[in-house]
């Protein structure tokens, strides 16, 4: 296990972790510190622990937020992913009738071309 050293409000913190987390827990770190920071500036001096307390509800806001979001995005996604494969049912029922007739109309031609041939062959056949 390993070992991130984080300060914040000026002390420092040893935090465990996962080999190879120590970046991204000093840079969680940094944010926590900037948020109490912020809050500090705007409040004065309240005490750490209000400050830490105030920090943790506004990244709970944050959270909340962003996975209300995200829920409504994956609901979105769904309807659209449902909606593509209608109209991609749509389509294939389309193509399928366009080559039937497509192919009826083929059919018709050949007997039509047919007929026509028979019918020039009988006009240039002596009397």
């Amino acid at each position: 296990m390993a070992v991130a050293v984080v300060t914040v409000s000026g002390r420092s913190f040893r935090v465990g972790c996962e080999d190879g987390q120590e970046a991204r827990i000093q840079e969680l770190g940094g944010l926590v510190d900037a948020k109490i920071t912020q809050l500090r500036a705007s409040f004065g001096e309240i005490g750490d622990q209000r400050l830490q307390v105030m920090a943790a509800l506004e990244f709970a806001d944050e959270a909340s937020d962003s996975r209300a979001k995200m829920e409504a995005l994956e609901k979105s996604l769904a309807e659209l992913k449902t909606r593509s494969e209608e109209r991609a049912a749509r389509d294939a029922a389309t193509e399928a009738r366009l080559i039937a007739q497509i192919e009826t109309m083929s059919q018709r031609l050949e007997r039509l071309a047919r007929e026509l041939s028979r019918g020039a062959a009988e006009a240039d056949a002596p009397l």
